[in-house]
């Protein structure tokens, strides 16, 4: 038997082959049928060459991509798979066949995008789904946190860098949670969740079905990369993961030195060594050609500055030249943790997915699974260095000693709570791991909502996925009724109290919601333009891709609840800025709802040909319901819930799915953008498992 390709009323794909390589195949047929535009970007972005159509915008991208040596990564862990692992080489190598059987027999104009820049698709190597694994991944740990922490240890001392602790804006995340048999209608568990990723258009999520005679997965997979690594359900088992919030990728100072033979950096041992130097160029399309240093230190590739330091040539204060290194495990060890893929489709029960996770390298992840024998799994899955306190929290000098690898933790593992597990990333199992977590107000919400029923079934998970109440208003909305004296005037007195009565839903309805974050942008506005934080306006002048990370208004907007409610911040009268904000949004309230601003901005790598109406949102950063804004800056959403699930062990066609946007990334398909009415309506599509109730595509 060859493979089979079946759809749902959605466009679903679900495959059917005689083996696990044939079925790898027809993924790879299928991702390039339906993804084609998203596999090219994703494997230019992977290579750093993505400027050579999409242009100067995606030029900081490509640098960082070349000096991290993200291809070159996955080459080397491509090697070391054929070495350790050949079963999954073999079964990866099929993916890349069927992607590039399809790739080359499509028509240039099969979809848009590619008539637009004039590109052709081209060709995967075996290693490619490797690197867009990696390059999906190496920025999800938040490392540029570290230099932030810098900045604000350098500008404003060791005790301000606590002030700013907060689920960053480069972090992703996502609420998960298991609902064992024993809090069920049905005595069998229910897992549920969402992961929280920038909402791109194709989807990051591709939902899909692999059948063969060793397994039969429904899940949620990445495109360009075989199999279903975060979120599947095989009949007896199913499994999830969120954001663990480990620190697992370290940055080194690193002193370097021009010789005659290239460059030398100082070690731990006092020695000068050899470091690894060639240049590369990237094209750029309607510019000319910029070339690339590529450094690489023993402890990892120079991903910030140089012999010379930054760019501009000019060293940062106090110190010589600025070069910084990345150090992070697959480029340490080889392995990216593909290893865990084939054994995640052959699980069976839970000790089957606690086995193959124990082979997870990146990103690490808090991993919930149920089977349908009544067993539970609640761990985290990855590699995490063990290494001095330091290296979590700084940059730290690669010249001194004390600051190197020495070996792996061994993931903590939690148990349920009244037959109840919730994850999301805040400080659960993998807080030996990290140093910043998410706030708890979506986990202690989810824990809320659930221990109001003695019993739940899949079909009331939605509830839980919607749940639009704001708990970290409180102490921006604590400093507004605490506005006595001197009296407010009439306007802002009026918007007090009607702040005060508000229900504390994001509701995208609700003209309430948007006076909240009206003036919830007034007051973030104000304290990062307040004089006591001016050292932090400037960030340093790292590359571009770290930017968001060291802008001040982000973080002053993510992190609000603690600069509210810290003992002293420089100078910052925070009720007199809560007062002028207030007065500022009682002259020119919001005129709508929260809706009318709070807008899906989906990511693009080119901008539609004709621009989408996008709709109105319900939900805030730490809802639930978690449709990020950026506080002080726009009330446009670029992330959100990239996908919903709910995977029910009693019967696997009781559990449903939704993406933003629809199965196909093709516009113009109708099934580009079918399910978006029902994720804005908090619906889920039903998972279709009756091969009879499926049409035929093709053979393939």
């Amino acid at each position: 038997m060859g493979g089979e390709i079946f759809r749902d009323p959605w466009g679903i794909p679900h495959l059917r082959a005689g083996s696990a390589n044939e079925l790898a195949h027809a993924q790879g047929r299928v991702t390039a049928l339906d993804r084609a535009w998203q596999l090219e970007v994703e494997r230019h972005r992977a290579q750093g060459t993505s400027a050579s159509f999409l242009g100067p915008e995606a030029l900081p991208w490509d640098r960082f991509a070349r000096r991290a040596r993200l291809a070159d990564t996955a080459r080397r862990c491509w090697t070391e798979l054929l070495r350790t692992d050949p079963e999954t080489a073999r079964w990866t190598r099929s993916y890349v066949t069927g992607v590039n059987e399809t790739l080359a027999s499509l028509a240039a104009g099969t979809a848009p995008e590619f008539a637009r820049t004039g590109l052709r698709p081209g060709r995967w190597e075996p290693w490619t789904p490797l690197a867009v694994w990696l390059a999906t991944h190496i920025l999800f740990a938040g490392f540029p946190a570290k230099l932030w922490r810098e900045h604000v240890f350098a500008r404003l001392g060791a005790d301000a860098v606590g002030l700013f602790a907060a689920d960053g804006p480069g972090t992703s995340g996502s609420n998960g949670w298991l609902v064992a048999g024993e809090r069920t209608v049905t005595g069998h568990a229910v897992i549920a969740g969402d992961p929280h990723r920038f909402i791109e258009d194709p989807g990051v999520y591709q939902q899909i079905r692999l059948s063969c005679p060793e397994f039969d997965v429904v899940g949620i997979a990445v495109p360009g990369v075989p199999g279903i690594a975060h979120f599947g359900h095989t009949g007896t088992v199913a499994w999830a993961i969120t954001n663990a919030m480990a620190d697992y990728q370290d940055l080194y100072r690193e002193r370097l030195r021009r010789t005659g033979a290239g460059v030398e950096a100082l070690g731990p041992d006092g020695t000068w060594h050899r470091a690894a130097r060639h240049t590369e160029t990237v094209e750029v399309a309607g510019e000319e050609p910029v070339e690339v240093e590529v450094i690489e230190t023993g402890r990892g590739p120079v991903v910030i500055g140089g012999p010379e330091g930054l760019d501009d040539g000019v060293p940062e204060p106090g110190g010589p030249p600025l070069a910084v290194a990345l150090r992070h495990p697959p480029r340490v060890t080889g392995d990216l943790g593909f290893g865990a893929l084939l054994p995640l489709l052959r699980a069976r029960r839970t000790v089957d997915v606690d086995r193959a996770v124990d082979r997870w390298v990146e990103p690490v992840n808090v991993v919930m699974a149920a089977d349908t024998e009544g067993g539970t799994l609640h761990r985290v899955a990855g590699r995490v260095p063990v290494r001095a306190e330091a290296n979590g929290t700084r940059v730290v000098p690669a010249w001194e000693p004390g600051y190197e690898w020495r070996g792996w933790h061994e993931p903590p593992r939690a148990g349920l709570t009244e037959g109840v597990a919730v994850m999301a990333n805040q400080r659960g199992p993998s807080a030996p791991l990290g140093v910043e977590f998410a706030p708890p107000h979506r986990a202690d919400r989810i824990t809320a909502l659930l221990a109001r029923r003695t019993r739940w079934s899949a079909a009331d998970m939605s509830t839980i996925h919607t749940d639009t109440h704001l708990a970290s208003a409180t102490p921006l909305l604590n400093l507004v009724a605490d506005l006595d004296t001197p009296p407010l005037t009439a306007p802002a007195a009026a918007l007090r109290d009607r702040l005060l009565r508000w229900d504390r839903r994001m509701d995208a309805g609700s003209a309430d919601a948007a006076v909240f974050a009206a003036v919830r942008g007034a007051v973030v506005r104000r304290i990062a333009g307040h004089p006591g934080l001016a050292a932090l306006a400037v960030p340093p002048a790292y590359p571009e891709v770290f930017r968001p990370w060291l802008a001040l208004l982000p973080r002053v907007g993510y992190a609000l609840e603690h600069l509210l409610g810290a003992g002293e911040l420089f100078g910052v009268d925070r009720p007199a800025i809560v007062r002028e904000a207030l007065e500022e949004v009682a002259a020119r309230p919001p005129a709508g709802t929260w809706g009318d601003a709070h807008r899906l901005a989906p990511w693009r790598a080119l901008p539609p040909a004709t621009p989408y109406d996008e709709p109105g949102l319900s939900g805030d950063h730490d809802c639930v319901l978690c449709t990020s804004s950026v506080p002080g800056l726009t009330d446009l959403a670029a992330r959100g819930p990239a996908a919903r699930y709910v995977w029910d062990l009693a019967e696997r066609e009781n559990s449903r799915w939704v993406v933003p946007l629809g199965a196909s990334g093709v516009p113009g398909s109708p099934h580009h953008r079918d399910q978006r009415p029902l994720w804005l309506a908090g619906d889920l599509a039903p998972v279709v498992t009756d091969w009879a109730r499926l049409t035929k595509e093709t053979d393939v």
